[in-house]
């Protein structure tokens, strides 16, 4: 294996570090303690984080809403994610943004975005500006399966094949737009063809295997600078609803429980372990680190200050 000790071991803390703040973070709204609803990608968290971790600081990334693998992936403090979260003042938007909404510049993070594709056009802008002024770096725009029949998705591949930007298209594909099903969206169901409408490089992989998209996606950062777009599509399964108010009655839980046989936290660690490469004790003292890492972020979002009703017009209009 060519990744580092190093690398294996961010990957496989990142993780869990995401698995537990969306546990924790779903605990906190069944208590009333977030406002609005909830998006989670406990199950994809292999895709956010194996993509994110290749990427240096100078890259962007453009978010979805269920985008909390993705910020943690590019090293945004998981304490101001959960004061956000909280709508406290001390997380990345003061809590104006709250769950799907977070951004922060200094981690290269564009914003997670709410409206399906909405982000899409954003991060071409985003390659745009890289490409003109000669900046040694890509933009990584995430999106659902969903995505793909909106017109924004369409008409930013084309324009980004066009001009050769430096961007790369990640598709997370967790089968289904809110409650529709991918074979009720589309005709084909390897969505990677559609970069061929573009003359585009596409490429559909396991979504659940953190090693091959690490790998796939330093090497398609390298791609991208030199030749323009790619579209990485990555198989997953989210096990939660698409949002807390999904009752989700249009899946089995038969179907959901197959695709916890392959939890992308779990194979990953079954690998680490077959291969010798961590003994199970160092792996427990992640899984630990994770947790109070966690903890710690509650205890300082809810000791964090609420937002001033003052300053309810700060950063939206200007003078």
């Amino acid at each position: 294996m060519r990744i580092p000790k190093e690398k294996l071991a961010e990957l496989y803390l990142k993780m869990v570090q995401t698995r537990r703040f969306e546990e924790t973070a779903a605990r906190l709204f069944t208590e009333g303690k977030v406002h609005g609803t909830a998006h989670f990608c406990i199950g994809e968290e292999a895709t956010g984080v194996g993509v994110c971790c290749a990427l240096a600081k100078e890259d962007l990334i453009g978010q979805t809403h269920r985008g909390h693998n993705q910020a943690i992936g590019k090293g945004m403090s998981l304490d101001r994610m959960m004061a956000e979260f909280l709508g406290k003042e001390s997380g990345y938007c003061h809590g104006r943004g709250g769950c799907m909404h977070i951004a922060d510049s200094g981690s290269g993070s564009l914003g997670a975005n709410g409206i399906v594709a909405g982000g899409i056009p954003i991060a071409v802008g985003a390659a745009f500006s890289q490409k003109y002024r000669g900046v040694d770096a890509i933009t990584v725009s995430f999106f659902g399966d969903g995505a793909t029949n909106e017109g924004a998705f369409h008409e930013a591949l084309n324009l980004a094949a066009v001009w050769k930007l430096p961007i790369l298209f990640v598709c997370t594909n967790n089968q289904y737009a809110m409650s529709t099903p991918l074979k009720a969206q589309t005709a084909i169901t390897d969505l990677s063809q559609r970069a061929i409408s573009y003359g585009i490089r596409g490429l559909a992989m396991d979504g659940n295997d953190i090693v091959a998209i690490y790998e796939t996606t330093l090497e398609a950062k390298e791609y991208v600078k030199r030749q323009g777009p790619m579209l990485l599509v990555l198989n997953t399964y989210r096990y939660m609803g698409h949002s807390k108010s999904d009752p989700q009655n249009y899946r089995t839980k038969e179907e959901v429980e197959a695709w916890k046989q392959r939890d992308p936290i779990h194979l990953f660690r079954n690998m680490l372990l077959k291969k010798g490469l961590f003994p199970a004790a160092e792996l427990d003292a992640f899984d630990e680190e994770a947790a109070h890492a966690v903890a710690h972020a509650v205890e300082f979002a809810e000791a964090s200050p609420e937002p001033r009703v003052e300053d309810a017009l700060r950063d939206i209009y200007s003078e």
